[in-house]
């Protein structure tokens, strides 16, 4: 196999762990959402998700203020409301509004669902101790709605610089991890 060389800033691109999402925040009277890619699953029971939301975000305000969000999960149905809401700041744009989603009331958070998303986790923020130096930020999930009529959602994965790959087929081996 021949290889060639790849440009360090670019590295992200082959390691996007998951689904592109939604993060919808809510505190001082205002919501918000945000795309995130840079997620990362941490712990299986209690569920323990680390993302990185920038410090010139909107969103990083409100979470730091709330300390609870929600992380919904859309398909390739709203990626263009997806890649909206990743070119748009909620500092002063009612991003809901502009981007035709509509907000849910979550259970165990203040923060708004997305009814249009094929999931919704509700968290809460479990540990800032990486916050201030790396913006990043370990939520635990509190609760997940799923619809059930999708049974292999085409989700969207980031590639960089507005590439993204849809999820395609699932699999499943005889000795796969469990």
């Amino acid at each position: 196999m021949a290889k060639r060389s790849f440009p360090l800033s670019k590295v992200y691109g082959l390691l996007e762990p998951g689904p592109v999402v939604l993060l919808s925040t809510a505190a001082q009277g205002r919501s918000d959402v945000m795309t995130l890619s840079w997620h990362t699953m941490m712990e299986f029971e209690p569920p323990l998700v680390g993302c990185v939301v920038s410090a010139q975000d909107y969103s990083f305000e409100l979470l730091q203020a709330s300390g609870e969000c929600v992380i919904n999960i859309p398909t390739l149905e709203l990626a263009e409301q997806v890649v909206g809401c990743g070119n748009t700041s909620g500092r002063n744009t009612d991003k809901f509004a502009t981007f035709g989603l509509t907000r849910g009331a979550a259970s165990c958070v203040q923060a708004p669902l997305i009814k249009e998303c094929y999931a919704n986790l509700e968290c809460r923020v479990a540990d800032t101790q990486l916050a201030d130096q790396y913006n990043f930020f370990v939520l635990e999930v509190l609760k997940v709605r799923v619809e059930q009529t999708l049974e292999n959602p085409r989700t969207l994965h980031h590639r960089g610089w507005g590439t993204f790959m849809v999820a395609g087929e699932t699999i499943t081996l005889p000795s796969g991890m469990k």
